[in-house]
């Protein structure tokens, strides 16, 4: 079971960037999928994006397709979302969550989850 904590969140006008981090202190990171999904107010949790064990596959929702990056560095069991031109409907809470499997492509794969981290777009 992997414990996750995410870091980097914040108020940014539209356009703006952001990077979240989700450190992870599990030992079995490096062998399984991890992502990020997101839960604006009032609405259902959403799938932000996903990467494989080994960094060689990537999933991403189509709203954040060519603004997004999801990555890892296995070495520091960390996987990171890079957020470019942000815009308001991009506010919600983002949650890392890690899978058990090596591959995961939807929210309903991951089976640990972090707290999340607020991001806020101001218009």
């Amino acid at each position: 079971q992997e414990q996750l904590v995410e870091s980097g969140g914040g108020l940014v006008e539209a356009g703006g960037s952001l990077k979240l981090a989700c450190a992870a202190s599990g030992r079995t990171f490096s062998s399984v999928a991890t992502g990020w999904i997101r839960q604006a107010p009032g609405k259902e949790r959403e799938f932000v994006a996903a990467i494989s064990w080994n960094a060689g596959i990537t999933y991403y929702a189509d709203s954040v397709k060519g603004r997004f990056a999801i990555s890892r560095d296995n070495a520091k069991n960390t996987v990171y979302l890079q957020m470019n031109n942000l815009q308001p409907e991009d506010t919600a809470i983002y949650y890392c969550a890690a899978s058990r499997l090596p591959v995961a492509r939807t929210q309903y794969e991951f089976a640990d989850w972090g707290r999340g981290t607020q991001v806020t777009v101001s218009s």
